[in-house]
């Protein structure tokens, strides 16, 4: 069981960029993803997030569970998010589990980041 969790937070005005470091988005870490989600998310205010999965080559329902705990507290904020740069297992997995009807996917993190600076 891995017990740190390899991510870079930054800020671009409002946006906020979370980018995963990690190649597996799976059980053995979806739960330290899930605590930094809710303490980010809650503590640092953040309405407009923009998840960038670029280093994901695999995610399990685990992982999408902890993604749709972003999404959920994103909502509760009246907050917007985007899936940027997913590998094509884990679009495709998004997509089949039709995850995609909520959570809108962005090909790059610059595009994903100027839908949100839209809103």
């Amino acid at each position: 069981m891995n017990d740190t969790l390899n991510f870079e937070l930054k800020r671009n005005g409002e946006v906020a960029i979370f980018k995963l470091n990690e190649p597996r988005l799976d059980a053995n870490i979806a739960g330290l993803l899930k605590g930094e989600f809710t303490i980010l998310l809650h503590a640092e205010e953040i309405t407009k997030l923009v998840l960038d999965l670029s280093q994901i080559e695999y995610c399990d329902s685990s992982g999408l569970s902890a993604i749709l705990l972003a999404f959920r507290v994103i909502k509760s904020n009246e907050g917007h998010i985007r899936i940027a740069s997913p590998s094509k297992n884990v679009k495709s997995l998004i997509e089949i589990s039709q995850l995609d009807r909520v959570l809108p996917i962005s090909d790059t993190v610059e595009e994903a980041q100027k839908e949100l600076e839209l809103i």
